[in-house]
């Protein structure tokens, strides 16, 4: 039973081993996505070797009442699954501030700034013909509090980036 076992994580490691992808050494697009508020994000990501990048987000949100700024910086480990398809995970953090200004019945102002931890779970397909990739992915996110009072979110996101 033993040898089965060794022989099992011998070939699962074999496997993720033998797997080739290219990580691009650079990429800039936008990820799109919606937690407390905040939308889209301007996404840079910049290849460290080829299963290791950094990726720096920074978001925005313009509406009504709610001005927000969210600057995210995440390490993340990229696998092959087949041909042009990766999935990956990471790690990371960031700051936000936002602004809530309400001038209707019941007058409401409040601001604040917030730092927090980012998990990064997804899927992206990276086309051969042309220098983009598309991904889908999940950031977990727990903090200092948000301004709906919240400390946990999970934003959720489609991103393009173009590869240079």
């Amino acid at each position: 039973m033993k040898k089965i076992i060794l022989s099992a994580f011998m070939l699962l490691g074999i496997a993720f081993s033998a797997q080739s992808q290219e990580i691009s050494k650079h990429a800039l697009g936008l990820r799109l996505g919606d937690n407390n508020g905040f939308g889209g994000e301007i996404s840079y990501q910049l290849g460290l070797s080829q299963k290791n990048r950094l990726e720096f987000d920074l978001g925005w949100r313009d509406h009504r009442y709610v001005d927000a700024i969210k600057g995210v910086a995440l390490y993340q480990w990229v696998w092959n699954i087949e041909g042009g398809f990766n999935w990956y995970a990471g790690v990371g953090g960031g700051i936000a501030a936002w602004d809530y200004d309400y001038d209707g019945p019941g007058d409401y102002d409040d601001s604040g700034t917030y730092v927090f931890a980012a998990g990064d779970i997804g899927i992206e397909y990276r086309f051969k013909e042309i220098p983009l990739t598309l991904s889908f992915d999940a950031r977990p996110e727990i903090g200092s509090g948000y301004y709906d009072d919240d400390n946990f979110g999970v934003d959720v996101g489609l991103g393009a980036r173009f590869r240079f």
